[in-house]
Order: C-alpha cells, then sequence, then structure tokens
C-alpha cells in the first residue's frame, strides 16, 4: 500500500479534504470522494471553481503576511496540501499543518520528509490546546514573535457544541501581537437555499458543515486589525484571476474571507 494510505483507513464515506484534493486536480483521494465530488458538482457546478478560489484566498493571505514580515505560521485544517502547499508560498518561513484526517496528515508527512522548517501535527483544530501544545509546534513556532494563522474553510465544519468561537479565541490570544490571522468560512446569510442542500449532501460524508451568518464569521476575528477588503465574498480576494471572479461573484459570497492583524501593544498568552 501507498505510503500515504494509512492501514484501516476507512472508505465507507468520502472525506471532505480528499474531496478537496480532488476538485484541485490532486491524487490523494478515493473512488468514494470522487462520486461524492462528481455527485456535487450536479447539484452545484461552480463546486470546483470555489475550491480554487479558496486556494487562491490562502496564496494571496500567505503572500500578504509574508511582505509583512511574518516568517511563521500555523495552517488549521491543512488538508491535503497538494497544490500551493504554504511552506512553498511562504519561502524560508516555518510551518506548522494541522489536520485530523489520516490521508491528509500521512500525505503532508511525506512531502515534508527530511525538511527541518515545516511538520505537521495531527490533531483537531478545535482543540487548541492539543495544537499549541503539540511537539511539532513548540518545537517550530516561537509564539514570542509574530505568527500568521491560516483558517481556511475549516471552522464550518466545527459544530456550536465543540465552541468554534472559544477555539479561535484561544489561537487569538496565543500570538504575539503584529500576527495576523486569515479566516474564510461557509456563509449562510448568502444563498439559504443553496447552503440548505449543501448541508444535507455533506451528511452523507465525515464530515458535517455548520455555515453561520457574516456577523458571526467576523466575530472569529475579536479585535484584530482587519486588512481591506474586510470580510468579503471569497472571490474578491483574488489577485491572480484563476477563474472569472465575475461570474462566481454571487456564488463567492458563500464563502466569506478576510484576513485580520492582531494590534500592537498586546502580549500573548502562554502557550504551554
Amino acid at each position: 500500500m501507498s505510503d500515504w494510505i494509512p492501514d484501516g483507513i476507512d472508505l465507507s464515506k468520502p472525506s471532505a479534504a480528499r474531496v478537496y484534493d480532488y476538485y484541485l486536480g490532486g491524487g490523494h483521494n478515493f473512488e468514494v470522494d470522487r462520486v461524492f465530488a462528481e455527485r456535487a458538482l450536479v447539484a452545484h457546478p461552480f463546486a470546483r471553481e470555489m475550491a480554487v478560489i479558496n486556494r487562491t484566498f490562502v496564496r494571496r493571505a500567505v503572500q500578504l503576511m509574508v511582505g509583512r514580515g511574518i516568517r511563521q505560521f500555523l495552517d488549521l485544517g491543512s488538508g491535503i496540501p497538494t497544490v500551493g502547499n504554504v511552506h512553498e508560498i511562504a519561502g524560508d518561513s516555518r510551518v506548522v499543518y494541522v489536520d485530523c484526517e489520516d490521508v491528509a496528515v500521512a500525505h503532508t508527512r511525506m512531502i515534508l520528509k527530511g525538511s527541518d522548517r515545516a511538520t505537521v501535527v495531527h490533531a483537531d483544530a478545535a482543540r487548541p490546546e492539543d495544537v499549541l501544545r503539540a511537539p511539532e509546534t513548540t518545537r517550530m513556532l516561537d509564539f514570542d514573535e509574530p505568527v500568521g494563522v491560516l483558517a481556511a474553510t475549516v471552522f464550518h465544519y466545527v459544530p456550536e457544541q465543540h465552541d468554534p468561537f472559544a477555539a479561535l479565541e484561544r489561537y487569538r490570544d496565543a500570538v504575539a501581537p503584529g500576527s495576523y490571522l486569515a479566516i474564510s468560512h461557509l456563509a449562510s446569510d448568502g444563498l439559504p437555499a443553496m447552503i440548505e442542500q449543501m448541508a444535507a449532501m455533506m451528511k452523507e460524508s465525515r464530515n458535517s458543515i455548520h455555515a453561520r451568518p457574516c456577523a458571526e464569521i467576523a466575530r472569529m476575528f475579536g479585535d484584530f486589525e482587519m486588512e481591506e477588503p474586510g470580510l468579503a465574498g471569497v472571490a474578491h480576494w483574488q489577485s491572480e484571476r484563476p477563474v472569472d471572479a465575475v461570474r462566481h461573484l454571487d456564488v463567492g459570497l458563500l464563502i466569506q474571507a478576510g484576513i485580520g492583524r492582531k494590534p500592537t501593544g498586546r502580549g500573548s498568552s502562554d502557550t504551554g
């Protein structure tokens, strides 16, 4: 068996990370994921373009942060880094990937073999203590210096009972002033009928979705100072125009995205 396929993996249900990999043209997915992805495309023909647009947002966020002097990144819910790896975009920066999906972690470990500047933590991003106290995190990241935290399309998989707002507050508290936080999240107040249909379909997978109003997504940034254009449809964040943003602008409102900076003059809390 290939070294990116963990022993005993459950192939009875598709995985959001592997479906996303399929949409991006990656090869680390299974038949169950591809069948689900193609069914989803029948109902939502824009799904592949949205994956590309969201990936472009991640690239834009990393480039902005590097341009502002950030040299270490915490990528929450990193998925399968097949296209546009953060550690490749970020050059000589240090990167900690975090995911709870077995294939995503196994593949990340494979591509990072021999790297002394990037690592992966097998943990749930909604459990910040598991992430922040992981040996890989404490070895790779210095929380006395600014960190770029990426949370792209991850927290809409976290139900209310697991309190995504408290989790993100912990990450915000843990990082030093001058740190950045990038979030993209499925919004419920743009096209509610479409969101309801997507949520029903995702119940067939390992990952249910929990879209939230834009006001709640904005809360996830706390008092971080927002970069222009603020919280906006993810299509607005395109710089390289891999797809027609105008054609997908309405659908682009389904995913809201923003980048915030932690104000200076505030300390970070103890990560240990």
